[in-house]
């Protein structure tokens, strides 16, 4: 079985003076939960001098895949070493749609992060248009493809699917729509690499999760967790979200 991951996206929210406080109220929330992984992507600026203990874990939202250089507003990875970074989110929609990152500047994130054992959480969504006009699967097949184009293994890669179209739009992504795409992102990965790379890989949830949806949503096949934005900045919503996931792994 997959051990479940659970990740807060807090975006550009929470101060520095308060994310210490967030995660020690977080983990007096959870408890004694040794079943997941909870991993906590602040802003960059609340990375620094955060201990974290398992099953926490840190991660980033973004990086510079140059190590170091004239890029005004950029941080490299060897930034996100020295401050004990785990995890880093690579492709976002939020990056992919506001700032135009592209599949080849994603893919090279995730190479220059394997590179330094920093596990990516690879993005990948499609749109409103994409979904109306039936190119879901091809536009999640060529982010897909693209992103990972010449890595041989998916080991210490996670998956993130995101319907932007489901994000903050009024439509719903229903359970059967969730599954579709999963599963079709699992026979991706055994065609493209192997069976037991597809069954092992973690493909987490993306889209507008919180602790009133998050039961059906675990129960889906072949969700392994969830990325989470907006209820994430709420600890008791979140510590909510973490119990029902670690609940329904112990069934």
């Amino acid at each position: 079985m997959i051990k479940p991951i659970v990740a807060a996206n807090w975006k550009m929210n929470i101060v520095p003076s308060s994310s210490k406080v967030f995660i020690s109220d977080l983990m007096n929330f959870v408890g004694e939960i040794n079943n997941l992984d909870i991993i906590i992507c602040p802003p960059f600026t609340n990375l620094y001098n955060i201990n974290l203990k398992t099953p926490f874990y840190l991660g980033a939202q973004n990086f510079h895949y140059e190590n170091d250089g004239a890029y005004t507003g950029e941080v490299s990875i060897n930034m996100l070493k020295d401050c004990n970074v785990n995890y880093v989110i690579i492709g976002h929609s939020e990056r992919r749609n506001m700032f135009l990152e592209i599949d080849k500047n994603i893919r090279k994130k995730i190479i220059v992060a394997l590179n330094n054992k920093i596990k990516p959480i690879l993005c990948v969504g499609e749109n409103l248009k994409d979904r109306n006009n039936g190119v879901s699967f091809e536009v999640i097949k060529n982010q897909l493809l693209k992103g990972l184009e010449d890595i041989r293994s998916l080991n210490n890669i996670c998956i993130a699917y995101e319907p932007i179209w489901a994000i903050g739009t009024g439509e719903t992504a229903k359970p059967d729509q969730i599954n579709d795409m999963h599963k079709f992102i699992r026979d991706i990965i055994s065609e493209e690499y192997s069976k037991n790379e597809s069954e092992n890989i973690s493909i987490l949830y993306g889209g507008s999760v919180n602790s009133d949806n998050a039961s059906e949503l675990i129960s889906i096949n072949g969700v392994n967790g969830f990325l989470i934005g907006g209820a994430s900045l709420d600890v008791a919503i979140f510590s909510d979200i973490v119990r029902i996931v670690s609940n329904n792994y112990m069934r």
